[in-house]
């Protein structure tokens, strides 16, 4: 597998959620090996023993589960130690969310706005009836992310690994862009935690009117540790290889500061051929953020 990746023409990876704990040893060896360098870890790193597919939000900080919530915290110690095993400098997270079903709010608006229905005055009650809903809920759960963070962050700083907090796809994640700043305002005097943007993520809610993708990468990125980086097929059929969807990535990163890491998140039904054919001509285009 790392082999495979080395080969398509990178040479720094990020390990992921959904590797089992069986894979590990031989990942150690491609690593001790000189094969790959790690960049990052997205947790939960390895994948928890009990869940048997590529599942990163089985246990969240948010949830009405004790036990969930604490197994949540547990699985992320383990996926910072992994992090120093590595030299990983960061581990990206996944906080959480509110309690709502998706497929009555966010995956019907993206329905809708696939049958080219966003203008209607359904799509726009729905959609603001979607926002109020989320605003009465989400205090309880974006105040659990919060002291998840504030545990998890002493030892994030103890062993030099930054916290990467990352934008979600679904408006009913914890936490949504206004909950982001408020949660990097109140970390702001904490050298651990930061912002993890996801271009497809981003854009996914950019489609669906909830809001500017520029405007807010703008915003945000004082606070950039890094990105994820695919492109989304319109409206919302993401990780695609750059190139192969809808997105306009220059004006997008002039907000990114070249030195940060852009990890290429791409589906594993993309072929190889596509991939390095892709990324030669992302180096040539965008030299600074190859």
């Amino acid at each position: 597998m790392i082999e495979e990746i080395v080969d398509l023409g990178f040479e720094h990876i990020e390990l992921s959620h959904g590797m089992t704990i069986t894979k590990l040893p031989g990942i150690q060896k491609a690593w001790e090996r000189g094969l790959f360098k790690c960049c990052g870890i997205h947790n939960f790193f390895p994948s928890p023993v009990e869940v048997l597919i590529d599942a990163p939000d089985a246990f969240e900080f948010t949830s009405h589960r004790p036990h969930d919530r604490q197994r949540a915290m547990d699985m992320t110690l383990r996926s910072l130690e992994m992090c120093q095993q590595f030299n990983a400098g960061y581990l990206v997270l996944h906080m959480g969310s509110v309690p709502m079903n998706p497929r009555k709010w966010t995956s019907a608006l993206t329905t809708m706005v696939a049958q080219g229905r966003q203008r209607d005055s359904k799509f726009i009650k729905r959609k603001h009836a979607l926002i109020r809903k989320r605003e009465k809920l989400a205090p309880l759960y974006y105040q659990r992310a919060i002291v998840a963070l504030e545990q998890l962050a002493q030892r994030a700083q103890e062993l030099g690994v930054k916290l990467a907090i990352e934008s979600r796809s679904r408006f009913e994640d914890v936490p949504n862009e206004r909950e982001m700043l408020q949660l990097q305002q109140h970390f702001a005097q904490h050298p651990a935690i930061g912002y993890w943007h996801d271009f497809g993520h981003v854009q996914l809610k950019h489609n669906l009117g909830l809001l500017d993708h520029g405007q807010w990468l703008e915003r945000i990125s004082p606070h950039l540790i890094g990105c994820h980086l695919h492109d989304v097929e319109w409206p919302a059929r993401d990780h695609r290889i750059p190139f192969q969807g809808s997105m306009e990535f220059t004006p997008l990163l002039k907000h990114v500061d070249p030195k940060l890491p852009l990890i290429w998140e791409l589906s594993p039904t993309r072929k190889a051929s596509d991939i390095r054919s892709a990324l030669k001509h992302w180096r040539e285009q965008h030299p600074r953020h190859a």
